[in-house]
Order: structure tokens, then sequence, then C-alpha cells
């Protein structure tokens, strides 16, 4: 009777360990979700990325008949959430919502806890929603123009906040400081909740917020909207003109969320999130809710989302450098 040596013996098994592995791959993303969803935010709860999520995860997890659990990871401007589904097991059970500092971040940290953009397999772009230039109710400052005429008699005695550093909110307040040829110092938070709070509180002076976050303390009477950071004005606020209109140009900015996987995850359970995704999206029900919230609904593929954050990469490349925008 012949025998295989031990050493040889351990290497067949391993290898048809290996071979078997892509099979037991496929019936995992065949029986995904066959738990819990969790969805990490990089952003505090309450701002827009946030609301973002919490609008899909329920129907979503209806969908998918496991429940979508948000968990707010905030910090490094987002990179400190990131990081985490980066690092997380790439089966489908461990997703991540960001927004704009997705793409701005690699710019702008050359020590990232990641490895940028190569880290993620896009989902779906989910929403766009124009910027608001709001201030506290009881600002004294009526237009943008009034705003301005104080920052230019007394440089730097202004303030404006931020979610944080590399954000859409901080590119919109560099390039306003930048087309208006003023000086107003960035704040930078943890969150878009913890500066809008600050903000309605008076203890900055402006912000530049996404109309989903800002809209609904504007209609309570908190804040004072000035300007909208886009070519049109935005759904829900017809009344408020945009920056363009008052004569500062060159300040588009929106602030966009979108759904990633790590790289690596399963094929088949990329397929079902983008189709289910796509499909509540463009539904009716959450069309109407981000329409009120002032948000568009794009509910992309995964391979124009792609496309689109290289484009995103390009554009703030060359924004960046042509403004000098730096981490406060």
């Amino acid at each position: 009777m012949s025998t295989v040596p031990v050493s040889r013996r351990r290497c067949m098994i391993a290898c048809a360990s290996l071979g078997a592995a892509p099979a037991l791959w496929a019936q995992e993303a065949d029986r995904w979700p066959a738990r819990p969803v969790r969805v990490i935010v990089p952003y505090a709860a309450g701002g827009n990325a946030d609301a973002t999520a919490r609008a899909l995860g329920v129907p979503l997890g209806e969908r998918l008949g496991q429940p979508i659990v948000v968990d707010n990871r905030p910090g490094a401007g987002g990179s400190i959430g990131a990081a985490a589904v980066a690092k997380a097991a790439a089966d489908g059970y461990t997703l991540l919502l960001d927004a704009t500092a997705f793409s701005v971040n690699p710019l702008l940290m050359p020590r990232l806890p990641y490895g940028g953009m190569a880290d993620f397999a896009p989902v779906s772009l989910l929403t766009r929603a124009p910027l608001l230039l709001v201030v506290p109710a009881h600002s004294p400052f009526q237009n943008a123009s009034e705003l301005l005429r104080q920052a230019r008699a007394k440089p730097g005695s202004l303030s404006y906040a931020s979610a944080g550093n590399g954000g859409a909110q901080h590119l919109a307040g560099e390039l306003f400081k930048q087309a208006a040829k003023v000086s107003i110092v960035h704040i930078p938070y943890r969150g878009g909740a913890p500066a809008l709070a600050d903000l309605a509180a008076g203890q900055v002076d402006l912000m530049f917020s996404a109309a989903s976050a800002s809209g609904p303390l504007v209609r309570a009477g908190k804040l004072r909207a000035l300007g909208v950071s886009a070519a049109r004005r935005a759904e829900g606020f017809p009344a408020v003109p945009t920056l363009a209109e008052q004569g500062i140009v060159g300040v588009d900015v929106a602030e966009w969320n979108g759904l990633f996987a790590p790289t690596g995850t399963p094929a088949p359970v990329l397929a079902r999130l983008e189709s289910d995704v796509r499909a509540l999206v463009t539904g009716a029900a959450l069309q109407r809710r981000w329409t009120d919230m002032g948000v568009q609904a794009v509910g992309s593929g995964s391979a124009d989302f792609g496309r689109f954050l290289q484009a995103e990469a390009t554009r703030w490349t060359r924004v960046i450098q042509t403004a000098g925008i730096r981490l406060d």
C-alpha cells in the first residue's frame, strides 16, 4: 500500500480547499443576506448622509428581508468610517454610505488610513443636493451681498462652519471666498449636525449645507437661507436666489451621497444590491420624499457611478490646486 508524504497530503488538501472556495462563496452569496446588514455613515447623526442612509435603510431592509443597521462613525473628514469599511470582510454585510469628501480626501490627505478609491466597489450614486448658504435667524445679513460687505470691511471677522475638512461644505466655502475675494475663517466640525446646531446658536456666522439637512431649520425659522450654490434654484426653496444671480460666479457645488461595498465583495451580492437600491431610489416613494427635502434622487448603476467618481476626482484636483484649498 502506497502512502502520501504528510507535507504532500497537506498540500493536496489545501489545493482542494482553494478549488472549493469559489463554490462556497457562490453558496454564501446566494444566501445573502442571512443576517442584518450594517451601513457605516462616516459622519455624525442628523446630517445629510445620515438622513439619506435612514431614508433608504428601512425600505431596503424590507426588500432584502434583513434589517439595515445605520452605524455613524464620524471623524477625520469621513476617513475613519471609510477605513472601517475598507478593512471589513468583503461579504456584503458592511457597506459605506459616503458623500463628496470620499472623492476629495485622497487629494487632501496623503496618509489616508486606507488605500483610497481602490478599496471600494461603487454600488450606486443615490442623491445629489444643492447647498444652501445659511446664517442664523437673528443674523443681520438678509442676502449674500450684505454678508460680503461685512467680510470685505473686516477681513477674518466672519467664520463659516463645515461638516469637516474636504467635504462639499468646505469646498463651497473656499470657492465662495475665492470668487468673492474675501477672508472668512473655516471652522470644521465632526459632522453636519453639530455644525448646524452651533450655527443656529450663533457660534459661527454662516455655512453651506445641503438643503436636506439645513432646509428643515430654515422652514422652522432657526436659520435664514441667503443663496444656493447651484446653477438653478433649489427644489422646495423657489424664493432663494442662486449665488450667480447675486453676482457671485463659480460656486457650483452639490453634496452627493453614494453607496459602496469593500472591494472583493462577491459579484452576485453587488448585483443584488445595485438592482434593489436602484429600484428603491427611482421609485415614487423615495423620489417624493427626497424632492420634498430639496434633494435630487439619482439611483445610478455601478458603472455610471464609477465614471462619476473619476470625473469628481479630476474636477476637484483642479479646483483644489487653483484655489489652494488645504486642511484646517
